[in-house]
């Protein structure tokens, strides 16, 4: 339930400071960096299948741009993850990864579990694209 409080109730409460509030920040989301790499190579490889699979000179343009989106969405997130001076943590391990696992907002997984959660999307990806290689080589 909200409370209302009047102003010097508030000033009893507030601290008041002109220098900033210097906070620790843990941008590592606790997954090691070779589950990005994974997921990163797994878009990649959906993209080469399409590219091999097409050869359409029309589509060098829009799959150029396709793969350096996905070369900076994956590099905008390693940037984040290294950035300092207020990021004191470093990604896990994959020893610290198989021994912690990580938590989530649903409970505790261990690494297999997560590892299995994060590149579950990828290898269907990479598999769609297969199929539709099949198709398209039996089409020609």
């Amino acid at each position: 339930m909200s409370k209302q409080l009047s102003q010097t109730d508030l000033v009893q409460l507030a601290e008041l400071s002109d220098s900033p509030v210097r906070t620790k920040v843990n941008r590592s989301f606790e997954l090691p960096a070779g589950l990005y790499l994974a997921t990163a190579g797994g878009y990649l490889a959906f993209l080469a299948i399409m590219i091999v699979c097409l050869k359409n000179p029309e589509l060098v343009l829009p799959m150029a741009v396709i793969v350096f989106s996905v070369i900076a969405g994956f590099g905008l997130c390693y940037k984040w993850v290294a950035m300092r001076p207020d990021n004191g943590t470093k990604t896990l391990t994959w020893g610290q990864f198989s021994n912690r696992g990580v938590q989530t907002l649903s409970g505790h997984l261990t690494a297999f579990e997560a590892s299995a959660q994060v590149l579950t999307l990828p290898i269907l990806i990479v598999f769609w694209g297969l199929c539709g290689a099949v198709v398209v080589s039996l089409a020609s």
